[in-house]
């Protein structure tokens, strides 16, 4: 996860109240249910000292029904000035988080949300293809769109005589163009930050659009399954999909592990530990804070221990918990975010790829 999309947040002004909470709505009583969790979540907010106003915010946020399939959780971040953070995740929690403190307590959203993957599917065929732009915990589409369409002389024509060769041309010219549309749009959807594109349909075009993508800053796997005549409702297509992206998760998952296997072996552009890490984001080095979000809810950090350690406006004598210390510090530095066993981590709470030794 690119933590800058986070930036907003800790640029705020805290204390903040953060609570993450269940608002599924998957059973007769579930409305009543959800009620009861909101009211509860209040009142804890109240017993840590949480301001009233504060409170009001993140609890008439909360009581707004979200009309998602089920399991949704929601996580509601508030201070003085009213809500700084909402968003939901299709992933069910153990139980509800309720913290007021000088830092959003986000590292439960992130653990939710880094187990989804933002991904396109193109379906294409000769005439171009259609783009749908999906995170891997929602059926629907975040956005879609068509690419190409040229269908003059698409489909060859049994000719004979001279014009043969023409006709053969002008439709392979033609297939091409609409190749071409079809990967500048995908084009488009990488750079907007989308790792992965799946690619299904006629085999000559999704040849023809994969090797344009060639050189991008995104994994491009081919399915065997579906086009666009099955408008992303085959059964087959959508199993191809579950396997593509699960195949995706534990390859970046071991790629991860394996780099951080090889620098602590040569003890090179990489830091172990909370305190470590700090000190790491005070020199601007991490590149990527892979964490073990609970794990790292057990260990402590002062900002005194790490003058420079940027993580807003916080008494540099109080302690902060290490989850919410660094992925504040993940935020406000540009850092990518990942989630990882403790177990994969070298036994420490929380590792980080460095941009450089030293």
């Amino acid at each position: 996860m690119d933590a800058s999309r986070l930036s907003t947040v800790f640029q705020a002004d805290g204390p903040f109240a953060t609570v993450t909470l269940d608002v599924s709505h998957d059973s007769e009583s579930g409305a009543h249910e959800h009620e009861l969790r909101v009211r509860a979540a209040g009142e804890q907010l109240v017993e840590q000292g949480a301001d009233g106003a504060v409170v009001e915010a993140v609890t008439a946020r909360l009581s707004e029904l979200v009309d998602e399939p089920a399991p949704v959780t929601r996580t509601v971040v508030a201070n003085a000035g009213g809500v700084v953070f909402d968003e939901v995740v299709h992933q069910r929690i153990d139980a509800t988080a309720v913290h007021w403190g000088p830092l959003p307590d986000l590292s439960r959203w992130v653990e939710a949300a880094e187990r989804n993957v933002r991904f396109a599917l193109a379906l294409v065929d000769h005439e171009g293809g259609d783009v749908a732009v999906y995170q891997s915990d929602v059926p629907e589409p975040e956005s879609e769109t068509s690419a190409g369409g040229e269908t003059t002389h698409v489909h060859k024509v049994p000719v004979g005589g001279w014009s043969a060769l023409r006709y053969q041309h002008e439709t392979e010219n033609v297939w091409s163009r609409n190749a071409d549309a079809v990967a500048d749009e995908l084009d488009s959807v990488i750079k907007s930050g989308v790792p992965l594109v799946l690619l299904a349909g006629d085999p000559r075009s999704v040849a023809q659009v994969e090797n344009r993508l060639s050189n991008q800053r995104a994994t491009v796997v081919r399915l065997e399954s579906g086009g666009r005549a099955e408008d992303g409702g085959d059964e087959a297509q959508q199993q191809a999909i579950r396997e593509a992206l699960l195949e995706y998760t534990v390859a970046r998952r071991l790629e991860l592990s394996h780099d951080l296997k090889d620098r602590l072996g040569q003890d090179n552009a990489v830091a172990t530990g909370a305190r470590d890490i700090a000190d790491a984001f005070v020199k601007g080095q991490v590149d990527t804070l892979l964490v073990d979000p609970g794990a790292a809810r057990e260990v402590e950090l002062f900002v005194r221990d790490h003058p420079g350690f940027d993580v807003g406006d916080v008494p540099a004598d109080q302690p902060l918990r290490a989850d919410q210390a660094l992925v504040a510090a993940a935020a406000r530095t540009g850092a990518n975010i990942v989630v990882m066993p403790r177990s994969s981590l070298g036994g420490a709470p929380a590792a980080a790829l460095l941009r450089w030794n030293g």
